[in-house]
């Protein structure tokens, strides 16, 4: 693991990139900011809807894992980066969710599956890199560096999930605010497993 001072100055290089970093800045840059929730109705196509409804559920997972840091994890570093993770993430959920009710959609449940539907679910499947019940359980009832790095390994799943579930967005979508998030993940998220790579 880095030295301490190491870590701190990646930590904050790294926050210069992710949304809601810089506690000292009132206006965020155009590549930070969040896209509005203000979508056209009627320009969405299927991939920009599974994207809002998938991402939403995985976003919501990474908020879990996050919440879990402020009295579990040891280091400063990963305190920091959940915290960033957690006041990036939660404005998106809310845009997302904004978007699905102007494009007449309906979300998944908490756990990824379409009301009515009885395929596995994306914590079931580990799709998009979700972390399974039992990972939970474990990262749940881990403490201190324990609990560090089994936050960062399964963060690093998470996020490469979320990248490429960008990604598939980037490639097939077509409302511009939904495609400008999710160039926002890939770019977010990329800086976000770097740092975490390093901390480890």
């Amino acid at each position: 693991m880095p030295r301490p001072t190491a870590a701190l100055a990646l930590l904050t290089a790294a926050g210069l990139v992710l949304a809601g970093c810089s506690a000292g800045t009132s206006t965020p840059g155009p590549s930070t900011s969040t896209p509005s929730a203000s979508a056209t109705v009627g320009a969405a196509n299927q991939a920009d809807i599974q994207f809002a409804q998938m991402m939403i559920v995985h976003h919501q997972g990474a908020l879990d894992m996050a919440r879990l840091a402020a009295d579990r994890a040891g280091a400063a570093e990963v305190k920091e980066l959940a915290r960033r993770i957690e006041n990036a993430q939660q404005p998106e959920i809310e845009t997302m969710t904004a978007w699905l009710q102007a494009w007449g959609a309906e979300p998944l449940d908490a756990d990824g599956v379409m009301p009515g539907m009885e395929h596995g679910s994306m914590t079931d499947t580990g799709e998009g890199g979700m972390a399974s019940s039992s990972q939970m359980a474990e990262l749940e009832d881990a403490q201190g560096a324990e609990f560090d790095t089994l936050f960062l390994e399964l963060m690093i799943v998470h996020h490469e999930g979320a990248i490429a579930m960008a990604q598939t967005e980037v490639d097939n979508g077509r409302n511009a605010d939904a495609l400008a998030l999710a160039h926002k993940v890939i770019v977010d998220q990329t800086a976000e497993v770097a740092l975490m790579e390093a901390l480890l």
